[in-house]
């Protein structure tokens, strides 16, 4: 075999590789695009004048060169999609001081609901998902200092695993960032141990075989919860942003379950279903949208 034969199989295996990675990386984010073929809020709900937008973050890094470096050449859209650098979220969160948008908690967002009377004003209500060491250690000053209240969805089986190249937050970290946050921080449940896809890209508490497994796993998540923090959550967050009809059936007939984070579009208002509640992914796409719907 001469050299530029073994140079052109090289190329193939590259090529065939790099297409298997994009067809993976496809099929894994599906879901956690809450099937939606990009994070701009719509051109509808940027002109909604009255209601409240719920954040949704997952990572916060400290702008390091490393990170620096991965922003200018990752090809992960996971990376971009899922991360916010802290120059970035501290610049969000001064932004909304200076606008005067009031940012209120998840059970102030439920009492506003509740009454079923006409929300007047723009308000935003902060969430993370996972709980990983950035939200501790990089996001929480940042909202101390504002004094914003925030609600952290855990993943109670998998605390301190690492997961998709990231450290999730111990239960000591999470104790103590609870005591260090007070009132200002709320906790939901994320699943026990069912927060992953199956080969074909589907969330596996969403296959049907798995749905009584589902069922008992939300009943640990929540007993763990109880056990870790002292009391059983009123808020559910889906992995990857959605559920089945079955698994949604099974969640709004759950008692004291209030409030079931999806990642649908929309703003929510008076006129609500909060087991249906949706998000916005805040990235470097999504946050220009939204400024238009702070603005107006």
């Amino acid at each position: 075999m001469t050299k530029t034969q073994r140079k052109w199989i090289l190329v193939t295996v590259i090529t065939v590789f790099l297409a298997f990675l994009a067809v993976s990386v496809h099929h894994n984010i599906k879901y956690q695009l809450g099937n939606k073929p990009d994070f701009e809020i719509s051109h509808h709900d940027q002109y909604v004048k009255n209601g409240i937008m719920v954040f949704c973050y997952h990572r916060i890094l400290a702008p390091n060169d490393m990170v620096k470096f991965d922003e200018r050449v990752s090809p992960n859209s996971q990376f971009h999609d899922f991360n916010v650098n802290l120059p970035a979220f501290k610049s969000q969160m001064n932004y909304l001081q200076t606008h005067h948008i009031k940012v209120i908690s998840m059970p102030q967002m439920i009492k506003m609901v509740e009454k079923r009377k006409p929300i007047h004003g723009r308000y935003v209500t902060i969430t993370f998902d996972d709980i990983d060491r950035t939200m501790i250690d990089n996001a929480l000053p940042v909202l101390l200092k504002h004094h914003y209240p925030f609600t952290d969805s855990i993943i109670t089986g998998n605390t301190g695993w690492y997961k998709q190249g990231t450290k999730l937050a111990t239960w000591p970290a999470i104790l103590k960032m609870k005591k260090r946050a007070g009132k200002l921080a709320t906790f939901g449940v994320h699943t026990n141990r069912m927060h992953y896809l199956v080969d074909n890209g589907t969330p596996v508490f969403n296959l049907p075989g798995n749905y009584m497994r589902f069922k008992r796993d939300y009943a640990t998540s929540q007993d763990v919860l109880k056990e870790k923090i002292g009391y059983k959550s009123p808020i559910f967050t889906y992995p990857y942003g959605s559920g089945t009809p079955m698994v949604e059936k099974f969640l709004a007939s759950r008692p004291g379950l209030k409030v079931i984070l999806t990642l649908n579009d929309g703003i929510v208002t008076d006129h609500s279903d909060l087991k249906e509640t949706p998000r916005v992914i805040i990235n470097h796409n999504s946050w220009p949208s939204v400024t238009k719907w702070i603005r107006q």
